[in-house]
């Protein structure tokens, strides 16, 4: 059975401690990550040149690209009071979020979400199967993640853990991560990865550009929404 595992992790042992230090009320909102991938990264603080000096002074967070220069308003809530100001940006986190991301990967996961706060990570895992679930959780606890688990579901059908990808999609993604497509150079090329998954070419391309825009959109309008029905 499908699982989704919601955690808490502390920022010292994940990443972003010391922006964290430095601008107590900055909050990191990253959507699903793809492969190694630097992931598009919303956050929110008292103004976009303090969260930028917070992001530059922090030895665990690279930032990439400033993807958006211009202010956007949160109005995710429904309390129009709790509106706040955000920017976008592409941000490479440090070695030890990338320790945890590889072992989530190696153990057939995926990370749905993750968002920061307060010195605390909630970060949203899926597995297909208890087992893998097990394994992760006891490397976290042997490279000393300090996680605490705060919610733990079983659920029949991949739309149900708020992913915006089909079960295709994500399968789809999750043989590409794992053959090396996403990689830097490239270990398959989209033509054997269209053989190892017995689906033409053009079939594969198309799918794939379908996953990158269901993830882009997702991350982008601030929510991930399930796919109920497989394009």
């Amino acid at each position: 059975m499908t699982t989704v595992v919601e955690l808490d992790i502390p920022a010292d042992r994940l990443a972003a401690a010391r922006s964290f230090e430095r601008v107590p009320e900055l909050e990191y909102q990253i959507g699903g990550m793809i492969g190694d991938a630097p992931p598009l990264v919303w956050l929110s603080g008292p103004d976009r040149e303090t969260v930028r000096a917070a992001l530059e002074t922090d030895p665990s967070v690279d930032v990439i690209a400033s993807v958006t220069d211009e202010t956007t308003t949160d109005r995710s809530s429904t309390d129009a009071a709790a509106d706040r100001e955000r920017w976008l940006f592409r941000l490479a986190f440090g070695d030890r979020f990338k320790l945890f991301e590889r072992i989530v990967a190696e153990n057939d996961g995926a990370i749905l979400e993750a968002s920061g706060n307060a010195g605390s990570w909630s970060v949203t895992l899926l597995f297909h199967d208890r087992d893998s679930l097990s394994t992760c959780y006891s490397l976290f606890d042997q490279y000393d993640f300090g996680v605490d688990v705060t919610r733990l579901t079983g659920i029949d059908d991949l739309a149900s853990a708020g992913t915006p990808l089909t079960e295709t999609q994500y399968e789809t993604i999750r043989a590409a991560h794992e053959l090396g497509y996403f990689e830097v150079p490239r270990r398959i090329t989209l033509k054997e990865l269209a053989a190892e998954l017995d689906v033409s070419h053009q079939a594969l391309s198309e799918r794939l550009r379908r996953c990158h825009a269901a993830l882009v959109n997702a991350e982008l309008t601030g929510g991930l929404r399930p796919t109920a029905i497989d394009p």
